[in-house]
């Protein structure tokens, strides 16, 4: 039997009538409500008084010690407003200010303080930013009767459907191919098309696409100093090899030590090319000579003719 897919409505209101001012998001049928704001709208978004209720925020920006990295805060406060604006002035990195209250102001301080640990799990778990909480409430995460556990754990997924829409991938797991490595990749790679590169200089590299995602496998190569001018990722590289994911060999080549999830493509092939590329004509599937761009527009095709 196919399980049934339900859409989900969500309305982004842009406050001032600008795409680059305050933004406010809700969820059909759902009483949250959720603000976006920039340093530019900062002043804005405090001034709602809808922040001047019980509920939680997050600042989220560049990590300077992670290229192409996100760095977050999560917190929770009977006066977001108060709360939002210590925690801005005390950091530095954030670039945009998520704050989450409710249209009827339903919830607690134990509601809240819930939430906030409960979040820091979540992206904890994720692994897709760096967390800037200089200590984890998850471990004493407020005891609630099971009925408003429940009621918080559906405000937690209606966020997971509404972060990424805002811009902040927080909590959306890893793909398995990343996760999933004490099982072989034969087997964990299963039912995914799988990609390589075979550069003349010998190196191989293999990838897997899951869920929007471009994964390079643990195992593929890398060139390593060939010396082109042009590196739109070479940050990045520098980045993989400081953080271990990149290991130097004794044949002048990198190795992927672990899966590493890349935003594209093109920037999967640069870094195993060592030079700008794209990723569309350099991945080939696995044995044949179709491209990554010969798939992606045969999935085109089909998609129009399903519809």
């Amino acid at each position: 039997m196919t399980a049934e897919i339900f859409g989900r409505t969500i309305q982004l209101f842009l406050v001032d009538g600008t795409p680059t001012g305050l933004r406010k998001a809700t969820i059909h049928g759902w009483t949250g409500l959720t603000f976006v704001a920039t340093g530019t709208t900062f002043a804005a978004l405090t001034a709602r008084p809808e922040l001047d209720r019980t509920g939680i925020y997050i600042l989220s920006g560049p990590d300077a010690e992670a290229v192409g990295g996100t760095r977050a805060y999560i917190g929770s406060a009977n006066s977001v407003r108060e709360r939002i604006k210590q925690s801005a002035a005390q950091r530095e990195f954030w670039e945009t200010a998520i704050a989450v209250t409710t249209s009827d102001d339903d919830l607690s301080k134990g509601h809240v303080e819930y939430l906030e640990a409960r979040l820091i799990q979540m992206a904890t778990e994720a692994n897709r930013v760096t967390l800037d909480n200089g200590t984890s409430p998850a471990g004493q995460r407020r005891r609630l009767p099971e009925a408003d556990q429940a009621n918080m754990e559906q405000f937690l997924a209606n966020l997971k459907i509404i972060l990424p829409v805002v811009g902040l991938d927080l909590l959306k797991p890893q793909p398995r191919a990343v996760t999933q490595t004490a099982t072989p990749v034969a087997q964990r790679t299963s039912g995914e098309m799988t990609f390589e590169i075979r550069h003349k200089s010998g190196v191989q590299a293999q990838a897997v696409e899951e869920d929007g995602e471009f994964v390079v496998l643990e195992g593929s190569q890398a060139l390593k100093d060939t010396g082109y001018v042009q590196q739109s990722y070479g940050a990045l590289k520098d980045n993989l090899v400081r953080q271990g994911v990149l290991q130097p060999g004794a044949d002048g080549r990198y190795t992927f030590v672990k899966p590493y999830s890349f935003s594209s493509p093109s920037a999967a092939a640069a870094v195993v090319l060592d030079r700008n590329s794209n990723g569309l004509s350099e991945w080939k599937v696995k044995g044949e000579k179709r491209t990554y761009n010969d798939v992606k527009q045969a999935r085109i095709a089909a998609d129009g003719v399903s519809a």
